[in-house]
């Protein structure tokens, strides 16, 4: 029996299609402060440092069990602990919208990316995004702040799947949606933890970019990706590659 075809491609979103323009530890800060101008609207005051310390615990408590508890639970639970336990969803959702509207524009397309993806398309190359991120809101808004939405089948997120990669079943979630098996997909991402591993465990072709990708010794020993790219513009002719080798 000859290989299955593919005709499927899921793509990482921040460190591949899309990267940071500047340092974020400013944005940061000034992303947190109109988090916390906005909760004071509703006369809600918030340590903007017990905010970005609460994060970062949970930053390390998802690295270890890649589920998403997102943004919106640590904030609504940090508040709780303050004694703001009413907190109406309307004003957590515009807190959170006031500290993505600083962040979102650090983000910039890759300037291969939409070139890249049109080639794709034009050769009937389905199309999919999974990222791990926090806020699905945030992500949904930043693939139209760059104007890709029409090139992909879908764009999910860890947030509104609660799996993280490299869990097998965030991306048993995004093959889901074509209804395909993993031998029918490949995934291009830029962590070899993440998108790689994740990828390689449940079967998956694996592409990494590594223009911006960061990477410890352990993870290059660890960690084999099929395919080693510098930018996206080198993704076509490997494909290519591929299914030759797969006739």
């Amino acid at each position: 029996m000859s290989p299955t075809p593919i005709r499927h491609i899921l793509f990482d979103l921040g460190g591949t299609l899309m990267h940071s323009t500047t340092d974020w530890t400013p944005i940061h800060e000034q992303a947190d402060q109109a988090l916390a101008n906005s909760l004071r609207a509703h006369n809600i005051e918030l340590d903007t440092k017990q905010f970005r310390a609460r994060l970062r615990e949970y930053y390390e408590q998802r690295d270890k069990d890649h589920q998403e508890t997102t943004y919106h639970f640590v904030l609504r639970e940090l508040l709780i602990e303050l004694g703001h336990a009413e907190v109406a969803e309307p004003v957590l959702r515009s807190a959170l919208d006031a500290l993505y509207a600083v962040t979102q524009p650090n983000w910039q397309l890759e300037s291969d990316a939409l070139e890249m993806l049109k080639q794709l398309r034009s050769q009937n190359y389905h199309l999919g995004i999974f990222s791990n991120a926090g806020d699905d809101k945030d992500v949904q808004q930043l693939i139209e702040n760059v104007a890709i939405r029409n090139y992909f089948d879908f764009v999910l997120t860890s947030a509104a799947c609660f799996y993280r990669k490299p869990h097998p079943r965030a991306f048993e979630i995004a093959l889901a949606q074509w209804n395909i098996t993993p031998q029918e997909a490949v995934m291009i991402g830029d962590s070899l933890e993440a998108d790689i591993f994740g990828a390689k465990q449940v079967g998956m072709t694996a592409f990494w970019i590594t223009r911006r990708a960061h990477f410890t010794d352990e993870e290059m020993q660890r960690i084999k990706p099929d395919f080693s790219l510098r930018k996206l513009s080198e993704l076509l002719p490997t494909l290519d590659i591929l299914s030759l080798s797969r006739k």
